[in-house]
């Protein structure tokens, strides 16, 4: 008698656990649904995601109450109150077409998605590229007057002046090798200059360069490029990779749980009788 008063218990405690998490999904699927943008690519990537992300809580609520009314057939031989297998079947059933339909979707989405990612990303930098080549010519036509002339050939004397007095004082020298905050790579530069002068007038005459600057500039966005671009590729292909075959997990899941139980219905029925008749 306690036994069957303890399995009683615990299927009634199993049915509820079931109950609450698969309507938990149903509530958190039409929440998610808001605002309804069907034609949105954005919203539909987002809402498969969080499908499947939230795909295995129905799962184990339907697990749950499956194993409660099979609790319940053991002690008597059927269940009690409401037999709720019948529509947890069609659900099942109707949530595996569902992950099954959103895997060739997400597939279909993210790579879209993507390309108009790295298109814009092209875009973006050939409009950079536009206004440095637009800035370089600007400047370059400054530099041909005689005052564009003089003004960089001051410029460069005037750097000339700062890193020789500096080069020149052993003390200041030292001062700038021992300062924590002097980046290595300033030093390094401190070094070779001291080491050898000439590698301070190719340095600002490269750091004075119209072109070279305008080239190192082009270079970094040109890597900015590749690195958005392969960035974007990486998000696409992780996204479609984990949603894809959860999805197809959850679909084949769902289908098996769902169909079983439908084809096994009739023997459900007749157990219902059997127990209604005792």
């Amino acid at each position: 008698m306690t036994n069957r008063f303890t399995s009683g218990n615990a299927a009634l405690a199993l049915k509820v656990i079931g109950t609450v998490l698969i309507l938990s999904f149903l509530l958190d699927f039409l929440i998610l649904l808001l605002p309804f943008q069907p034609t949105d690519r954005g919203w539909q990537i987002n809402l498969s995601t969080a499908l499947v992300d939230r795909g295995i809580v129905p799962m184990v609520g339907l697990g749950s109450l499956l194993i409660g009314y099979w609790i319940d057939g053991a002690n008597d031989g059927g269940p009690k109150g409401i037999d709720l297998r019948f529509p947890a079947f069609i659900l099942s059933s109707v949530l595996g077409l569902i992950f099954l339909l959103i895997f060739p979707l997400h597939l279909n989405n993210v790579n879209q998605a993507k390309a108009q990612t790295v298109t814009q990303i092209s875009q973006e930098a050939e409009q950079a590229e536009g206004q440095l080549k637009n800035q370089l010519n600007q400047f370059q036509a400054q530099l041909n007057t005689d005052q564009g002339k003089a003004q960089l050939e001051q410029l460069r004397a005037q750097a000339k002046a700062q890193f020789s007095d500096l080069l020149k004082d052993d003390q200041k020298y030292k001062q700038a090798l021992a300062n924590p905050q002097l980046p290595q790579s300033q030093k390094d530069l401190l070094q070779k200059f001291k080491a050898n002068p000439q590698e301070l007038d190719k340095f600002i005459a490269q750091q004075t360069d119209p072109q070279g600057l305008a080239n190192q500039r082009l270079t970094q966005i040109r890597q900015r490029k590749e690195d958005a671009e392969k960035q974007a590729r990486d998000n696409a292909w992780k996204s479609g990779l984990r949603i894809g075959i959860s999805s197809l997990l959850l679909s084949v899941g769902y289908i098996i749980i769902g169909w079983t139980g439908l084809r096994g219905g009739g023997a459900l029925q007749t157990g219902g009788r059997k127990a209604a008749a005792r």
